[in-house]
C-alpha cells in the first residue's frame, strides 16, 4: 500500500470549511484527491480558499436555517464524506450565561449540525459514506467557564454515537475532540476576553496541554482524514481525543 489514506473520486462536504481547522481539512481533502465543497458563511473567504485548491469550490450557507440548508443539498449530487466542523464559543460559567446565548451556542453547535446531517443521510448511504463531527475535549469534561459550550459539545459525542447505532451497515460516524488549536477562534477569544494579556494567555493556554504547546490545525485535520479513508472501515462510534494529554492528566 504506497499511498494510503487517499480520497479519490470521493465528494467532500465540510461546514465551516474557510478558516481554522475547516481550511486546514479542506487543504488535506483535496490534497487526497478529493473533491470538496467548503461551505461557511463567510462567502469571500470561503471562495478565496477554493480558488487557491484543486477541485474545491465555495457555498455560502447559514447551517441554522433549515431552507438555506435544504437548498444547498438541492444542488448536489453526490456526497461521500461529511465533515460537520462548524461551531462557536462563549466563555462564562452558569451564572454568567444568557438564556440568548445559551439558545445561541445550540442553534449553531447542535441544531445546525443536526440539520445538516439529516439533509445529507440519504446521499450518505446512496455512497455508504461517513460522517466526521469535531466535538472538544469540553464534551468529555468539565473546563471551567464553559458551561454552555461543554453542554452543546457533550451533544455532539452523543449524537455521533446515537447515530453509529442506528445506522451500523449503512454508514460510518466518528467524532473527533481536539483541545486547544492554535486557530483564529483562539485567536477571537483572546481578542475579546484578555485584549490587554494576549501573550500572558496564550502562554497558559500552551501549558494547558502537558504536551506544552497548543495543537495544529493540519493534525486535526490528518485524523479527519484517516477516518474519511478505506483504512478506517472497521471505526464507527468512535471518539478520538486530539488534545495533548489535556484529558490523560
Amino acid at each position: 500500500m504506497d499511498h494510503p489514506f487517499r480520497l479519490d473520486g470521493r465528494v467532500a462536504l465540510v461546514t465551516g470549511g474557510a478558516s481554522g481547522i475547516g481550511e486546514a481539512i479542506c487543504r488535506v481533502f483535496t490534497s487526497a484527491g478529493a473533491k470538496v465543497i467548503i461551505v461557511d458563511v463567510d462567502e469571500a473567504r470561503a471562495c478565496k480558499l477554493a480558488s487557491e485548491l484543486p477541485n474545491a469550490t465555495a457555498r455560502r450557507c447559514d447551517i441554522t436555517d433549515e431552507r438555506a440548508v435544504k437548498d444547498l443539498f438541492d444542488t448536489i449530487e453526490k456526497l461521500d464524506v461529511l465533515v460537520n466542523n462548524a461551531g462557536i464559543g462563549l466563555v462564562g460559567g452558569i451564572e454568567q450565561t444568557e438564556l440568548e446565548d445559551f439558545r445561541r451556542l445550540f442553534q449553531v453547535n447542535v441544531e445546525g449540525m443536526f440539520l445538516v446531517t439529516r439533509q445529507a443521510m440519504p446521499l450518505l448511504i446512496a455512497s455508504r459514506g461517513s460522517i466526521v463531527n469535531i466535538g472538544s475535549v469540553a464534551g468529555l469534561i468539565g473546563v471551567k467557564k464553559r458551561y454552555a459550550y461543554c453542554a452543546t459539545k457533550g451533544a455532539v459525542v452523543a449524537m455521533t454515537r446515537q447515530l453509529a447505532v442506528d445506522y451500523p451497515t449503512e454508514i460510518r460516524v466518528n467524532c473527533i475532540c481536539p483541545g486547544t488549536v492554535d486557530t483564529p477562534f483562539v485567536e477571537g477569544y483572546l481578542e475579546k476576553y484578555h485584549k490587554h494579556e494576549k501573550e500572558k494567555v496564550r502562554a497558559e493556554l500552551n501549558q494547558r496541554q502537558p504536551i506544552g504547546r497548543l495543537g495544529r490545525p493540519e493534525e486535526i485535520a490528518h485524523l479527519a482524514l484517516y477516518l474519511s479513508s478505506a483504512e478506517a472501515g472497521f471505526v464507527t462510534g468512535a471518539v478520538y481525543t486530539i488534545d495533548g494529554g489535556w484529558t490523560a492528566a
